[in-house]
């Protein structure tokens, strides 16, 4: 299941959704969140831009990849867009499966391919002025490990 909304989301409410399937033996969870950051140039928001139709589709086709590469019983993928601030949820990643390893697995690469591949765009808003967020080349050369 995909979600684009600009509302928060239940991590809670996610999880009774995962494990509705008496199958399920394992589920995994990665939540993101807005960070002020540790350095003297804090963080106060983030804006996230994109488009809709591109990113939908985007995010089917890695939520596909995943089940073709893991027995996966569910899938939750939940990306935030608009104005956000230190500590606001942005993205929930959830799978299950009958066992660990590939719930645990599948969010791994799943976090790993939204993190590069998903059309999103990150202006924040810090103590210096307005940045846009550029691309992280470490996590560019963690998605070639899953190929």
């Amino acid at each position: 299941m995909i979600k684009v909304q600009k509302e928060d989301f239940d991590v809670n409410k996610e999880l009774k959704k995962l494990s509705e399937n008496k199958n399920v033996g394992g589920i995994s969870f990665f939540i993101g969140l807005v960070r002020e950051d540790l350095s003297k140039d804090k963080c106060h928001s983030m804006t996230l831009q994109h488009y809709p139709e591109m990113t939908e589709k985007m995010l089917d086709k890695i939520e596909i990849e995943a089940n073709k590469r893991w027995n996966l019983i569910g899938s939750i993928i939940i990306h935030r867009y608009g104005k956000l601030y230190p500590g606001d949820q942005i993205v929930l990643v959830g799978t299950s499966s009958e066992h660990r390893k590939d719930a645990i697995n599948s969010c791994e690469f799943l976090i790993d391919w939204l993190k590069t591949k998903a059309p999103f765009w990150k202006l924040e808003e810090r103590e210096s002025g307005k940045k846009w967020v550029e691309e992280n080349f470490k996590d560019s050369e963690t998605v070639k490990n899953w190929k």
